[in-house]
């Protein structure tokens, strides 16, 4: 039977297609710390209040990387260059979703509109990683190797995402409603499509590696094409919508350290 749990037992069993998933994970999450890092340090005065917040969300996304890097190396396996089409953070830049990388390595201050833009990208994003990692738990979050390590990231992208609401609500109510609604709705529309697109290439990556039937290649490009269509009919929505969160002040504080390996 074709489940995500077997899926993923498949990937994880075989070092090659484990060094391919772990260094396509390390990859965009080091992007994320290194983008949040240079918001941070470029906040406008205005805000200041966010950069410890924004810090402390890039130093979870280094520790990710970190964690998935330390997976390989219990397993005396090193990283493999990420194929273009896979690298999700880059494709979405070009989408025109998170500040363009030419920005952040500028040193001028970001603008309060700059501000409302990253947030409402991250609530977008974040929910597909806290989605991702919650699916990751539910297969593996009793596994002696990956166990502990997924269920600490999906705490943090838990906190991430409870943030990003707390934050957006706090500046729609500062006025800055009609931006964040227009931002969302585009970045929700613009991310499911590169999400589809990543999942694709991914798969057809782990076929090669894992020598996929064309049959069970196609069974599994037609599961992830359905699940575009869905979201395209609506289920992005649940990726916009803004509440307050159960977890207020999930970034206040210093980053937990990863564990040792």
């Amino acid at each position: 039977m074709l489940s995500a749990r077997s899926l993923f037992q498949e990937i994880v069993d075989c070092d090659d297609s484990f060094r391919l998933f772990c260094s396509i994970a390390a990859s965009g999450e080091d992007q994320g710390g290194w983008e949040n890092g240079r918001i941070a340090a470029l906040v406008p005065e205005s805000m200041r209040e966010l950069a410890p917040k924004i810090t402390r969300h890039g130093a979870d996304e280094d520790k990710h990387g970190r964690l998935f890097n330390a997976l390989l190396k219990q397993r005396q396996l090193d990283p493999v260059p990420v194929p273009r089409e896979t690298d999700y953070t880059m494709l979405l830049e070009q989408r025109g979703i998170g500040l363009a990388h030419e920005k952040l390595r500028r040193d001028e201050p970001l603008t309060e509109q700059d501000i409302v833009v990253y947030l409402s990208h991250s609530r977008v994003t974040e929910q597909r990683a806290a989605d991702q990692m919650e699916l990751l738990v539910r297969c593996f979050g009793d596994h002696p190797e990956l166990g502990r390590t997924i269920r600490m990231i999906c705490e943090d992208e838990g906190n991430h995402l409870a943030y990003c609401h707390e934050e957006l609500l706090r500046l729609t109510a500062a006025g800055h409603g009609p931006t964040v609604r227009r931002v969302l709705r585009e970045a929700a529309l613009a991310e499911i499509r590169v999400h589809r697109d990543v999942s694709l290439a991914v798969m057809a990556h782990m076929g090669r590696v894992l020598h996929w039937s064309k049959a069970r290649s196609a069974l599994l490009a037609a599961g992830i094409h359905a699940r575009y269509a869905y979201e395209r009919l609506g289920g992005w929505r649940r990726m916009v919508d803004l509440r307050m969160p159960e977890r207020r002040g999930a970034l206040d504080g210093p980053a937990a350290t990863s564990p040792a390996f």
